[in-house]
């Protein structure tokens, strides 16, 4: 790995990002404009726009995810095997076709091929461009001191204004009468944009290696890795908890008020918050805790949003036991997905490092594709039992946790530069 001499600086240079850190924390903003000005009205254009039947709709939005988080471990092997550079590129081009046929698609068959390759392009471009930026937060850490997770919550701050822009775009479009296939449209501009700047500024970095000796085709260093396979399961506990925002949390919010109209409010709070405190609480914890322990902290913090539902009394319109889940969990979440991240260079080898970051999505996808089959059918019952219930899951995943390395010492790769 090359670590250039007059990256060592002091003062607030030392924690600067490198012009390709910067490069890939832009495109993770760009991707998640270009995908959420898109997919918050896919559904609506599916039922109303298309008549598809609601079982057809949901099919649909199944395979969406399916085809991406699913195929995350594909997205990372071919990293690992080929370079982040072709993939990113190879995802760009996926999601371009994916948008722009997905804007002209009118039948069942059409829109279900489109959409498959807009999730297989993320899972393409995600893990590559995730395992990269943890890569380059890892030198970048060696080379300055800055913690790897304060560059990780600048990726994670950056997705999440990207999130928070993308859908305020595809109302605008649809506000001007352009519809979805404008939205689509737009999408697919993004994803040129970020075609042409990786195009351009990506640098060519083949991540081929030459196999040990004894070493199987099978990546044991990765499956069967007991600590890496923890994180992932502790992990799972926080996605699973996640989908709650989509599960539980519509529920509560039409039990206290009639209506889901308030959903998108409180969607909007959650990426306000990450906006502008992801960085300061990053910050602080990157110098003050472990990454096991901001990890441990952080599933604690989600469990607590969920007993604190039944336990908030109502507030204006009776919202406020759902706004302090939505900010309890959003906290946690500021907490542990830079932590997370952080320790997965950790605990693999760097020549799995795309592997590693594409199984911890796939893993995950998967535990809560099962979980939520489980937590679906709880949302019957008494608020109280829910509640617990669902408390129960992010805090066995902070006991799973304290099994991991406390971590904190960086582990230089080989092979990476960081600009």
């Amino acid at each position: 790995m090359t670590v250039h001499p007059e990256g060592v600086r002091a003062g607030a240079a030392r924690s600067a990002l490198t012009p390709y850190l910067r490069l890939l924390t832009v495109t993770q903003f760009a991707f998640n404009v270009g995908f959420y000005a898109v997919l918050p009205y896919l559904a609506a254009h599916l039922g109303d726009g298309l008549g598809m039947a609601g079982w057809l709709v949901g099919l649909v939005l199944g395979l969406r995810t399916f085809s991406q988080q699913g195929l995350f471990v594909v997205g990372g092997a071919l990293t690992d095997r080929y370079g982040p550079r072709p993939v990113v590129l190879a995802g760009c081009v996926l999601r371009i076709a994916g948008f722009c046929w997905l804007a002209l698609a009118g039948s069942t068959a059409t829109v279900i091929g489109a959409v498959v390759l807009i999730g297989f392009a993320a899972a393409l471009f995600s893990p590559a461009v995730e395992s990269e930026t943890a890569r380059a937060a890892v030198a970048h850490e060696a080379g300055t001191g800055t913690p790897r997770a304060q560059v990780l919550a600048v990726f994670s701050a950056a997705g999440q204004a990207g999130a928070f822009l993308g859908p305020l775009l595809g109302t605008l479009l649809l506000f001007l009468g352009g519809g979805f296939t404008a939205a689509c449209l737009a999408g697919a501009l993004v994803f040129i944009g970020v075609l042409a700047g990786h195009a351009r500024l990506m640098p060519h970095r083949p991540r081929t290696t030459t196999r040990e000796p004894g070493r199987g085709r099978f990546p044991r260093e990765v499956f069967a890795n007991r600590p890496f396979l923890v994180l992932c399961l502790a992990y799972s506990t926080y996605l699973l908890s996640y989908n709650q925002l989509y599960l539980a949390l519509p529920v509560e919010v039409e039990r206290v008020t009639g209506s889901q109209s308030a959903i998108g409010g409180l969607f909007a709070l959650s990426s306000l918050l990450v906006v502008g405190a992801q960085l300061p609480l990053t910050r602080w914890s990157a110098h003050r805790i472990a990454p096991r322990t901001a990890l441990v902290a952080g599933l604690a913090v989600v469990s607590a949003g969920f007993a604190a539902v039944p336990l908030v009394p109502g507030g204006p319109a009776g919202l406020l036991p759902a706004a302090t889940f939505v900010v309890l969990l959003t906290l946690g979440q500021m907490l542990l997905i830079p932590a997370a991240r952080g320790l997965v260079p950790d605990l693999v080898d760097d020549h799995r490092l795309g592997l590693a970051t594409g199984a911890l999505s796939s893993v995950s996808g998967l535990a809560v594709l099962v979980g939520s089959a489980a937590t679906g059918t709880l949302l019957g019952t008494p608020g109280p039992v829910l509640w617990t219930a669902l408390a129960a899951v992010p805090l066995a995943g902070a006991a799973l946790a304290l099994a991991l390395p406390r971590g904190g010492l960086a582990r230089v790769p080989e092979g990476t530069g960081t600009d």
